[in-house]
């Protein structure tokens, strides 16, 4: 059974930055998951922001957050931060640390998820003067 913890999220003004972090906690540990942080926001659906490949340490962004967000793996590997600097309004919503096994799914240059990733309960980002 895979469980992901989030924290960090919070409310900032246009301009500040915010750092969340995931833990998987897994029963047997395996090396080779994509790690995403998805987010639900307002105007959109579903967007996977950030993706990492614990397999290698590759990653991928949405178009939407390159160059303002950053993925990574800490020295304990079951955590993974997403970095969040120069954030916009439209960066508000609730982000969700997400596991698929095996390498990060894209579709037409998107992140995506199948039906058999595990989702944490999400942490909410607010982003407002």
């Amino acid at each position: 059974q895979v469980q992901l913890v989030e924290s960090g999220g919070g409310s900032v003004p246009p301009g500040g930055s915010l750092t969340l972090s995931c833990v998987v906690a897994e029963y047997t540990y395996s090396n080779n998951y994509c790690i995403q942080w998805f987010r639900q926001t307002p105007a959109k659906e579903r967007e996977g922001v950030a993706g990492l490949y614990t397999a290698g340490g590759s990653t991928v962004y949405a178009d939407s957050v390159k160059g303002r967000f950053s993925i990574s793996q800490g020295d304990a590997k079951n955590t993974v931060t997403l970095e969040m600097n120069s954030l916009k309004v439209e960066d508000t919503g609730t982000y969700y640390c997400v596991l698929e096994r095996g390498a990060c799914l894209l579709v037409h240059g998107n992140l995506e998820v199948t039906s058999g990733a595990y989702w944490g309960q999400g942490t909410q980002v607010t982003v407002s003067s």
